[in-house]
């Protein structure tokens, strides 16, 4: 893609964000409290980790501080798909009713248009939640912090993103073929639970379905591991990077393939 196209669609992208947030924040009670609401569940996730190192003194060989730093890069990981790709939820309403057509009729990208018609911000709460247990976690297992750590957790949350991003694009497309589709998307969404374990505690055909039928051990597991336990690294957290883009690309293209052959409701 050229410098000039890229431009092209953040200054699409800008606009778009900016007149949705206007109208979020014209209903500020309800910002606040869905706002309040997500902060509250994180540090529910919190205390819940407190809770039961207070009777354990590690997991399966991870301690209350790895743990913790698993669950800080989850939060951040997640981030992006409920911030930028929140309009997926409605995906299946705008299919049925037939009001997804209009879309079609755009002269920019399809998947792009739809997406950045919604950006929730209270996925921000989340946002700056886990990078507060991310920077915790991290002075309190004495993790050196040096300008090749920091860019490595940078790309590796970047690319680990991606997975849940591509696992909820895929989920959603499904409403081009299925009708109960809600079902699916929800499941999608529901393993998100599980990326903050490491898959040492899971059984082998659990970290088999996690790795490689449902990849949310890239979301935080693998990916975590370059920066938490750089001395017992696996080929598979080095390959994270590759991974999410490969992933992102297949459910971007088979989100387009039902997009594109998508005809109305025919009524």
């Amino acid at each position: 893609m050229e410098r000039k196209t890229i431009a092209f669609y953040w200054k699409i992208y800008r606009r778009i964000m900016i007149q949705d947030i206007k109208s979020k924040m014209s209903y500020r009670a309800d910002f606040i409290i869905s706002t309040f609401g997500m902060v509250a569940t994180n540090i529910a996730g919190f205390i819940s980790f407190w809770i039961l190192f207070q009777n354990f003194p590690s997991v399966n060989g991870w301690g209350y501080y790895e743990m913790l730093f698993l669950y800080g890069f989850s939060l951040i990981s997640i981030t992006p798909v409920q911030c930028l790709f929140d309009n997926n939820w409605s995906l299946r309403i705008n299919v049925y009713s037939g009001d997804f057509i209009k879309y079609c009729f755009r002269p920019i990208n399809l998947f792009f248009y739809y997406q950045s018609e919604i950006f929730d911000v209270k996925g921000l709460g989340q946002l700056f939640f886990g990078i507060g247990t991310l920077i915790y976690a991290w002075y309190k297992l004495s993790l050196p912090v040096t300008l090749l750590a920091v860019c490595k957790t940078v790309v590796f949350l970047t690319t680990a993103s991606l997975i849940m991003i591509s696992m909820q694009n895929a989920a959603a497309a499904t409403c081009f073929w299925i009708q109960n589709s809600f079902f699916v998307l929800d499941l999608a969404f529901r393993f998100k639970d599980y990326a903050k374990y490491p898959m040492t505690i899971f059984s082998p055909v659990f970290r088999f379905i996690f790795t490689f039928l449902i990849p949310i051990a890239f979301i935080a597991y693998y990916p975590s591991l370059v920066i938490l336990r750089p001395g017992e690294v696996p080929l598979l957290s080095w390959l994270s990077p590759f991974i999410g883009c490969l992933f992102f690309w297949l459910s971007y293209k088979l989100w387009m393939f039902g997009a594109m052959n998508y005809s109305g409701t025919g009524s």
